[in-house]
Parts: C-alpha cells; structure tokens; sequence
C-alpha cells in the first residue's frame, strides 16, 4: 500500500468509526426517569365529560394525562402520562389486570408506571391525586 492510499484508507476508517458511533449511541435505549408532562390542573367530576369516572374501570384523558377510577373507594383513582415511551401511542387502561395498556406493540405498564411487558424502554411518569368532594387535582 503506497502513502497516498494508505492515507485515504485511513481518512474512510476514521470518518466509518465516527459515524458508525454517533449511530449507536442514538440506538441505546434511555436510562433517564419515567417520561410525562408536568401538569397542575383540577377537574370537577360533576361535569359530563368525565362521567366515566363515575364507576370503577372507567378513564379520561385530561392534558396529556390519562385518569383511571380503580375502585370505588374514595381515593381509588390514579393517573399517568398518557403517551407510551415507546412510539407515543396513546395507552389506555385495563380495569380486569389494573394495567396500562400500550395497543400498538403490547407494552403494559403496572399501577405506578413501570413497564411490565412488551418493548417499551422506560416507565411513563405518575402523577399525585387527591380528591376534595367532587374535585380531583391531579399534579406532578
């Protein structure tokens, strides 16, 4: 291999090494915390379009938010964000396994978050709660 070539040879290595790196560090999943807005908003259950609240099961969508009744007591609701850290569909809730449910891929995540199954790489963030009669602020 004469100088010239040796050189070129070299240069390809170098710009392959640089760009083959860039590419894999894009690919690694993410170590960061559960992903989701931060909100501070407060709801009044007495309105029509959160009637689903009304009985165990049932869930809204509130500022990227996604508020789930999982029981009947009092302070039996719970809310997460609503957008799976997957591909960003929208999860919705499954009152039979009380789990967060991705439909796209089959990601599920459990009551605080966390990912149970499926290829979602982290959790998606939990929000406060707390009922005062008929309102519920969800914060976080």
């Amino acid at each position: 291999m004469n100088r010239k070539d040796f050189f070129k040879f070299s240069a390809l290595a170098i710009a392959g090494v640089a760009v083959g790196g860039s590419f894999l560090e894009s690919c690694k999943k993410s170590t960061t915390g559960p992903q989701g807005p931060d909100v501070n908003f407060t709801i009044d259950l007495n309105d029509s379009k959160y009637s689903a609240l009304s009985a165990s099961g049932g869930y809204v969508y509130v500022q990227n938010v996604i508020i789930a009744r999982i029981s009947d007591m009092l302070d039996g609701f719970i809310a997460v964000a609503q957008t799976c850290t997957h591909q960003g569909c929208t999860v919705t809730y499954a009152r039979g396994s009380q789990t967060f449910v991705c439909p796209c891929h089959g990601g599920t995540y459990d009551l605080n978050g966390n990912v149970t199954a499926g290829p979602p790489p982290y959790p998606i963030k939990r929000y406060s709660v707390s009922r005062s009669g008929n309102n519920l602020t969800v914060s976080g």
